[in-house]
């Protein structure tokens, strides 16, 4: 097994690489850490005044408009904070996010996480194809996607939304996690990416798009 280092506050954290094998074990072991550290003391009113600073790429109460930035509305609070501390602690890196990363405290995570769980997302369907969302669904069903981003694909725990966000930005993580160049808390996304042809990231990246990104 793979581990590296991630710091939270006085806390010291393992992920794992892509590599990695067990990766049941260490989800537990981050459950356990990080779980309390991300729910404990959130300010939704904090975060709200936090997310002005997020406005202009990640859209108003964290609606994206632009179709190669995630949609953080509706995301597991959990999912948020620890790519926030991925950022931060430079295992994902992207020339706008990793700066303000840098100067945010697990304070400033927990509320941002907690106020963009609470906002209502809208689906962002737009530019997608019918018939290449319906050959996205048979690959989700044939990998089983909904065993791990839940019903719906509306995510849980440390698993996002993938329901309703940008085709673009899909399309462009599922190529990192297949290439092995997208940062993954777990490993697990790397490992099922493997499988799957570009055709079938095109498809699936159209299929999650249209999916109602709220129940």
């Amino acid at each position: 097994m793979l581990l590296d280092q991630v710091h939270v506050g006085e806390l010291t954290c393992l992920t794992v690489r892509p590599t990695a094998c067990c990766i049941a074990m260490v989800c537990v072991m981050l459950f356990a850490i990080l779980l309390p550290v991300a729910a404990q003391g959130a300010d939704l009113e904090a975060g709200r005044r936090k997310a002005e600073a997020c406005v202009a790429c990640h859209g108003r109460s964290g609606n994206s408009t632009m179709p190669a930035r995630p949609s953080l509305a509706g995301q597991p609070p959990l999912y948020t904070f620890l790519q926030l501390i991925q950022f931060r602690e430079k295992r994902r890196t992207d020339p706008e996010m990793s700066p303000i990363a840098a100067g945010l405290s697990e304070t400033d995570m927990q509320d941002l996480a907690a106020y963009f769980a609470a906002q209502t997302p809208v689906t962002a369907s737009e530019g997608t194809d019918p018939d290449k969302a319906a050959a996205g669904k048979r690959v989700a069903e044939a990998h089983h996607c909904a065993s791990c981003h839940g019903p719906g694909l509306l995510g849980q725990e440390h698993i996002p939304r993938l329901a309703g966000l940008h085709h673009e930005y899909l399309l462009k993580q599922l190529r990192g996690f297949k290439a092995q160049t997208r940062a993954d808390i777990d490993g697990s996304m790397t490992t099922a990416a493997q499988p799957l042809s570009d055709t079938d990231i095109e498809n699936l990246a159209h299929y999650l798009a249209r999916l109602p990104a709220a129940c």
